[in-house]
């Protein structure tokens, strides 16, 4: 019998802002193509009517719309008769997603191309780990009027300042209110209000902690009776939902870190987030880590032993063929940065490269694709170097658009300072576009056939970037040698060592349950 996989995952194209929901697309329809029966839940309302095995769910109120395609749950034991009167109101059923045509004519194409996983999709709206949203803003907010108030300002200064635009980031946000909830004064009251208000409260905004506390308790609710072997956690938001849902079901948790608090904030991690992840980390039967590298931060930084995490490398799964994009022809060369615009990106370096190499070719133009909390630094520091003119922000891009900006690449850059693993440069190599990559990251690992540096060692950034502008041969030898390597690199490889760690993981539990 095919191994049964609840699977947690807070993105999942359309709805991705970061290499997160592309692997775990990547990795999901490998293990579809597997036949391994995959539940997936979302955090993030979907079309029901998109396809036949997509069910909506809210606590207390399930709106059954599949065709029989989910296991059947389990008859729940009997329960004690409880007065009507001391019954929990039943939650508000979810209100239909709000999603453009383009989001659900990709999710109606993507859901279709499944065959043994369903997918789960919880109502409302979450932010991304990566959004740099207004969802995620109060919590920055909430910081900094704390260290105000610590260091002795009045409350009318903050709100002084803030009116003034000391909280750019509040533009369209009730700057008044975002104060009082963060103030020491009123956070008790505050929080108060949101406990009486109950799980009931369809109310999705607020900081990602908040966020990931309520998938959890979705989740819980979502999954109830359903039939699964091992539970798979994608990235530190879906922990606290994995471990609850092990607990309670009595199924082993499988961790998948993509990345970790350290990549993202550098030496001064968020202490609650980095709290979520060691427990995730340790509570679970077995951890994915996606690179060697992620895997010592893991046993260094997290005290996880080693034998308990796994290596399983991201893949690719792009046929640029299949695209239909033709190359766009240009007397400028284009060095192309994909990705997050944040410091863990190393962006800066990227736009440092871009000066040196200039001062040697005038035929080239630097694209930089993606958004990002730095993106505005970026363009300031452009236009401050005199280069603004040789360098352009297209913003985040999806779709097509993506295969597009490939098509016009003469050399892609990663200059990540630090780099769990890095799906974009297999993308880039899948379009046939040589690559030059941070020796920082993951992908350094298992890429023979593409140039690598030091993210900080501008020269020799600058140095490798004209080597393959000006030397074609270089450049071809690159592509054709990466078109080769990449082959081994996919997602069905990476599906084939996921379902071992899935047995170990079961006969870890297993051995455990035992003793």
């Amino acid at each position: 019998m095919a191994i049964r996989v609840l699977m947690l995952g807070w993105e999942f194209p359309p709805f991705i802002t970061g290499g997160l929901g592309t692997a775990c697309y990547g990795l999901t329809k490998a293990l579809d193509r597997q036949h391994v029966d995959v539940t997936f839940v979302l955090p993030k309302s979907v079309p029901a009517d998109s396809a036949s095995h997509v069910r909506l769910v809210s606590p207390g109120s399930v709106l059954e719309r599949a065709t029989g395609r989910l296991p059947a749950p389990v008859a729940p034991a009997a329960a004690p008769v409880v007065p009507a009167a001391a019954q929990p109101r039943p939650l508000p059923a979810p209100r239909e997603p709000a999603m453009s045509s383009e989001e659900r004519e990709t999710w109606t194409r993507i859901a279709a191309e499944f065959s043994s996983t369903r997918f789960i999709g919880i109502p409302g709206e979450y932010a991304s780990v990566y959004d740099s949203g207004a969802e995620a803003r109060p919590s920055r907010v909430a910081e900094g009027v704390r260290l105000m108030r610590a260091a002795g300002w009045s409350i009318e200064r903050i709100r002084t300042l803030a009116r003034a635009g000391a909280f750019p980031e509040l533009a369209q946000d009730p700057v008044d209110g975002a104060i009082e909830s963060a103030l020491p004064e009123t956070a008790g009251r505050a929080k108060d209000a949101a406990g009486a208000r109950g799980a009931d409260a369809a109310d999705y905004s607020g900081d990602l902690l908040g966020m990931a506390e309520r998938y959890a308790r979705f989740a819980v609710d979502a999954t109830k009776g359903l039939s699964f072997d091992v539970i798979h956690a994608h990235d530190w938001l879906t922990y606290p939902a994995g471990l609850a849902i092990s607990r309670l079901a009595g199924k082993p948790l499988v961790v998948h870190v993509h990345s970790t608090e350290f990549d993202r904030s550098g030496e001064h991690p968020h202490q609650q987030i980095y709290n979520i992840e060691r427990r995730g980390m340790h509570g679970a039967a077995r951890a994915i880590a996606v690179s060697m590298l992620t895997k010592n931060v893991c046993v260094n930084r997290y005290g996880v032993s080693a034998s308990k995490i796994d290596v399983v490398y991201n893949g690719v799964d792009l046929d640029p063929a299949s695209a239909g994009v033709q190359p766009i022809h240009s007397k400028d060369k284009i060095v192309l940065y994909f990705g997050r615009i944040t410091m863990q990106k190393g962006p800066e370096y990227f736009i440092q490269a871009a000066k040196k190499v200039l001062e040697y070719m005038d035929d080239v133009k630097f694209v930089v694709a993606g958004s990002g909390d730095q993106a505005q630094r970026m363009i300031e520091m452009a236009a401050s170097m005199g280069i603004g003119h040789k360098v352009l922000f297209t913003g985040f891009l999806r779709g097509r658009d993506i295969a597009r900006v490939f098509a016009m690449a003469d050399l892609y850059v990663m200059p990540s300072v630090s780099e769990p693993f890095g799906i974009a440069p297999l993308e880039a190599m899948s379009h046939n576009v040589p690559v030059l990559i941070s020796k920082s990251s993951g992908v350094s690992e298992v890429l023979m056939h593409a140039l690598k540096v030091d993210f900080w060692d501008i020269e020799d950034m600058a140095d490798k970037i004209i080597a393959v502008l000006r030397y074609p041969p270089l450049s071809r030898q690159l592509v054709e040698h990466g078109a080769f390597e990449i082959r081994g690199i996919n997602w069905d490889g990476a599906a084939t060592r996921t379902v071992r760690v899935y047995d170990r993981a079961i006969a870890a539990h297993s051995a455990r349950a035992a003793y």
